[in-house]
């Protein structure tokens, strides 16, 4: 059994990372930098050539890589398969153009300066890859990934990614200098055929078994099922993909693709991204503490020179070949600058390039540190230029501006309606006969299903949880109709609304009047007592039947409601219910709206003793 010191020696580690963190990445947004930054600069700190609170950046590298394998199938759950298919100019076009006009540049220049040609092969195309993690980061920031320059800039990152797998395949040819001398023909058909097999696999588990699997753990109504399932999907599909010699990133990647039309989307969205965040903010501090500052104080002319050519070469090409593609000049140098870093699969192809004799431990190291310097270097050389851009907008931005908000308007909607049930569904109704179809959230399996005969967006998910929410588009709607029917759950949810959303207008259901008081507290913008309504149209009826003009009889209705608003704004300004709110289980005493004509009648002997009167 561990002892009480071995548990103890995990926690220096952790609360140095959380400590290093919660330091750097502050101070980093405080002057207007990326978070990124932060992560890597506490990297340098913290690491071997810093303070030396962690002595092996390895022991954490492989964890850390978990981070963009998330970050990963999160960008699979955002996309489809259709929109992937409409940009297959791009991943195809501008990614292959990119990796080999860079790769070829880079390389032609480490050959010129003493590389071996294979060497220098290495070098270009190890540079030439550019750091997913960092541009995704930076793209989510801004909030830029749905714009052309952030589509474009995406499509080159996922070519880079698919190519990685054939790059590692390739290098130990360049090394033996026949395909002969590695394997036999049978083995190679045997690894294409497993690797085949993987990627069906994965296809066919996530396009008919998926669903039906979540669903059937949605009805335990235990949220950490659900994010235990999440994460085994993840980590399966990249495990498998590995096994083949695939990229992790690629095989979570896939699981997401193939999710991103599913009912519980957001939800497994809402349950991944905390292990995200953290893993890669892990995953960009073991970069920065892979920076040798000894190697760089010894050879540090050649990585003053080559860092700024490497930043502002693939800039110059990235930007000229996007403009090849269809890009303004702008949109060109935004993704430029964006992918000008090296990525962070160079740390994966140097050290396998060294094991087959590609390259000497004395030319990979320098070219390792040049890579680390261009993830430190690269991301503040982005946002000085971003700021550049933004403080001289023209035509063009107003037009990619036009053309996010067009698609937004597809991908979202205009209201979200938090339940399904008979009050959610009757919202609908209405909300369709003017073609305004709501996006809805409901954690209920059944009411999902409902759903779907409507036609409407809907997901599953917890509506009590801010990033549920948000992953559902609260932050773009214009309201949010709140119509679940337990009364602190439908409060919870408008104090997160409240606080996180004011651009949208909260319509809300209230449960009583003691409830709807403590709704207009809150501070929401319109709320409706459940059975308020029903009751007025039912006494308007009422007078019609009993002869009263139909008229008269609606203007008699309109007159209550007014009276009602008019009191239910002083209950909550003066407190006329005396503190009756603060009782468990206090109801305010019902009050009538218009004078009484007269005292109220007892007509039997027990109505007397209720009402405290003496016998007649």
């Amino acid at each position: 059994m561990a002892s009480v010191a071995s548990h103890a020696s995990f926690l220096p580690p952790v609360l140095t990372f959380c400590g290093a963190a919660v330091i750097a990445v502050p101070v980093f947004r405080f002057i207007g930098l990326s978070a990124v930054l932060g992560y890597l600069a506490a990297g340098v700190v913290i690491g071997p050539s810093g303070l030396r609170l962690v002595g092996d950046p390895q022991t954490i590298a492989t964890v850390a890589e978990l981070g963009v394998v998330l970050l990963l199938f999160i960008i699979g759950l955002e996309l489809k398969l259709s929109h992937l298919w409409s940009m297959k100019r791009d991943i195809f076009g501008l990614g292959f153009a990119q990796l080999a006009v860079t790769a070829l540049c880079l390389g032609g220049a480490a050959s010129a300066i003493g590389f071996d040609p294979k060497a220098a092969f290495v070098m270009g195309v190890a540079v030439a890859l550019s750091a997913t993690a960092i541009a995704l980061q930076m793209l989510g920031e801004r909030n830029d990934l749905q714009t052309p320059y952030g589509q474009r800039s995406f499509a080159i990152l996922l070519f880079q990614d698919l190519s990685v797998v054939p790059i590692l395949a390739i290098l130990p040819l360049l090394a033996s200098g026949t395909a002969m001398d590695q394997t036999s023909p049978l083995d190679q058909l045997i690894a294409v055929g497993e690797t085949i097999a993987a990627i069906a696999a994965v296809v066919l588990v996530g396009r008919y078994g998926l669903n039906p699997f979540f669903r059937i753990l949605a009805r335990t109504g235990s949220r950490e099922v659900m994010t235990a399932s999440a994460l085994l999907v993840v980590l399966g599909a990249a495990l498998l993909m590995q096994e083949v010699g695939l990229s992790m990133a690629m095989g979570a990647f896939l699981a997401g693709l193939l999710l991103a039309e599913s009912n519980f989307r957001h939800q497994l969205e809402a349950d991944i991204e905390p292990f995200r965040g953290m893993l890669l903010g892990l995953f960009f501090m073991s970069v920065g503490m892979s920076i040798d500052l000894a190697l760089v104080r010894q050879q540090w002319v050649l990585l003053v020179l080559a860092a700024p050519v490497v930043i502002l070469g693939k800039t110059v090409l990235i930007t000229i070949l996007s403009r090849l593609f269809g890009a303004t000049w702008r949109e060109g140098l935004r993704s430029g600058t964006l992918l000008c870093t090296a990525g962070e699969f160079a740390f994966v192809l140097l050290p396998v390039a060294t094991s087959v004799g590609l390259m000497s431990p004395g030319e990979a190291q320098p070219v390792t540190a040049l890579a680390a310097i261009t993830m430190l270097l690269g991301p503040i050389f982005s946002s000085l230029v971003e700021k550049a851009l933004q403080a001289r907008p023209d035509i063009a931005d107003h037009a990619a501006l036009d053309e996010l908000l067009s698609q937004e308007s597809e991908l979202s909607s205009r209201v979200l309606v938090i339940g399904f049930g008979r009050f959610g569904q009757i919202v609908n109704q209405v909300l369709m006969s003017q073609n305004i179809n709501a996006t809805v959230i409901d954690k209920n399996v059944e009411r999902v299903r409902d759903a779907a005969r409507f036609g409407l967006k809907i997901y599953y998910g917890d509506g009590t949880r801010l990033d549920v929410l948000r992953a559902a588009g609260a932050e773009k709607a214009e309201m949010i109709c709140v119509c679940t029917d337990e009364p602190e759950t439908i409060e919870k949810i408008a104090e997160i609304i409240h606080g996180n959303f004011p651009n949208a207008r909260s319509f809300v259901r209230a449960f009583d009047r003691i409830h709807a008081v403590r709704l207009l507290q809150i501070g929401i913008d319109y709320q409706l007592r459940e059975t308020f309504e029903s009751a007025i149209v039912f006494g308007r009826s009422a007078l019609e039947e009993l002869g009263i003009e139909a008229e008269l009889a609606a203007s008699a209705a309109q007159d209550v409601r007014k009276r009602d608003i008019a009191r239910l704004f002083l209950q909550k300004e003066i407190g006329a219910m005396g503190g009756a709110e603060l009782v468990v289980g206090a109801k305010i005493a019902p009050e009538p709206l218009t004078s009484p004509t007269g005292r109220a009648k007892a007509l039997s002997p027990e109505t007397r003793d209720i009402l405290g009167e003496g016998a007649l």
